[in-house]
């Protein structure tokens, strides 16, 4: 199973629904993933909770107007199954203008653009819009 996609899927739920939150089973990697989306404006805020094996992440949306979601869309373009890597001059490519791309490099979970500007690749996540 795909956590990431999994993540993304019920936050894109909770919008759809018009909830003010949503859980997420905790994990390192899907914190980093949160924290990219809270600094782009995607997202209100994470908090953690719980304690040692049943830990999980309380994601805060954030909306537009009102009732217009914050996110509107994303596509998976890394995969358990196909993993895609690209360096920090291929990065741009992917996005051609729309969104921001999320990249998981050896300096940590950022987007295509802060991967660009430190001259880093990586494997290339998800792409939010």
């Amino acid at each position: 199973m795909d956590t990431i996609s999994d993540m993304f899927t019920r936050i894109m739920n909770a919008y759809k629904a018009g909830l003010e939150s949503v859980i997420i089973p905790h994990s390192t990697l899907k914190n980093e993933v949160l924290r990219v989306l809270r600094e782009g404006g995607f997202i209100k805020g994470i908090e953690k909770k719980g304690k040692k094996v049943r830990k999980f992440l309380e994601v805060i949306l954030s909306y537009k107007d009102g009732d217009e979601a914050a996110l509107s869309g994303f596509q998976r373009i890394s995969r358990p199954s196909r993993r895609l890597y690209a360096t920090h001059e291929e990065v741009k490519k992917f996005v051609r203008g729309h969104g921001t791309l999320i990249v998981s490099t050896s300096k940590g979970v950022m987007t295509g653009d802060e991967a660009k500007k430190a001259g880093i690749g990586g494997e290339v996540m998800v792409k939010v819009w």
